[in-house]
């Protein structure tokens, strides 16, 4: 008979925090995303804080573009904002044996996919200021479905024809789903009334 593992506790203190601003929200779940399922708070205190420490360089998370977000906020402070985005249903914090890592809730996957979709939006608005093809777009293979296709919704909602050459080159590297779904983008923005 083996025994189960004792969960780690973690005690959720939000230091009083009444509210958080919305832009301060977006950054800590944005922080958090590339933590989903693998990280817990302390880490993604660390990310926020813009921390040089060996876990968050060996993983990368230096390059999360909400690194450094609270750079002059200590610690305890971070740690009290993440804990309030917590307490307010954002974040969850589930266990994988005894350790507890960090999830979306509903309402932050919510926040977190408009801000992703948004920031990708403005990765392909650079993409095509350099002019540079094909465009490097394979990152996109192994994103979240529900994300990829809040992008092509965006794109179809702007009509913008500027956004035909990512499309293009995005059909030539995704799945067959997602190509269908940029097809019916495409075929939208080519058929708007000039």
């Amino acid at each position: 008979m083996t025994r189960r593992p004792v969960q780690v506790r973690v005690h959720l203190d939000a230091k009083g925090i009444r509210s958080l601003p919305a832009e301060d929200v977006r950054a800590i779940l944005r922080a958090a995303d590339p933590l989903i399922a693998t990280g817990g708070r302390s880490l993604l205190a660390k990310v926020l804080r813009g921390s040089r420490a060996s876990d968050v360089l060996s993983h990368d998370l230096d390059k999360n573009p909400c690194y450094g977000f609270y750079r002059d906020v200590s610690e305890e402070d971070v740690l009290a904002r993440i804990d309030w985005t917590i307490l307010h249903g954002y974040l969850a914090i589930h266990y994988s044996g005894r350790l507890p890592f960090l999830v979306y809730t509903p309402a932050g996957w919510k926040i977190e996919r408009e801000t992703y979709a948004d920031e990708i939006i403005r990765d392909f608005d650079a993409m095509l200021a350099g002019g540079v093809r094909p465009y490097p777009l394979d990152f996109l293979k192994d994103m979240n479905r529900e994300l990829v296709f809040l992008v092509l919704d965006k794109i179809q909602a702007a009509l913008d024809p500027k956004y035909l050459p990512v499309l293009e080159d995005w059909a030539q590297v995704d799945a067959r789903k997602v190509r269908e779904r940029i097809h019916a983008v495409t075929q939208r923005i080519a058929d708007r009334p000039a």
